[in-house]
């Protein structure tokens, strides 16, 4: 069984995989700090506030126990909203007349 130390440096290693991973994603957000749910942060010894890493914070967040996000200055809610409306708007508005044709007489006479 992993001692407390342990796990803490195992959660240190997440977030900081976690964070490296989202600044290379998000090259204009600054991550100030990892979310927890209140429950994770008394269960591993955290405290509001309390810096684990340079320049980052822990966070109750009221998130779902067993996972931690990363907090930052960006909104990637706006800017998922932003790349759907870019989707709907690479739809084009125009509209086209298709010409149907009607059988021909030579398929009326095939039949």
């Amino acid at each position: 069984m992993p001692t407390p130390i342990e796990k803490v440096a195992a959660n240190l290693r997440a977030f900081a995989i976690a964070l490296n991973a989202h600044d290379r994603e998000n090259p204009t957000h600054t991550a100030h700090g990892i979310g927890l749910a209140h429950f994770d942060m008394e269960r591993l010894g955290f405290e509001e506030g309390e810096e684990v890493l340079p320049g980052i914070t822990i966070h109750a967040d009221g998130g779902v126990t067993g996972n931690f996000r990363v907090l930052c200055d960006g909104d990637h809610l706006e800017e998922q909203e932003a790349e759907a409306a870019e989707v709907v708007e690479a739809v084009s508005s125009e509209e086209r007349m298709i010409p149907v044709a009607s059988p021909s007489s030579d398929d009326e006479r095939a039949n």
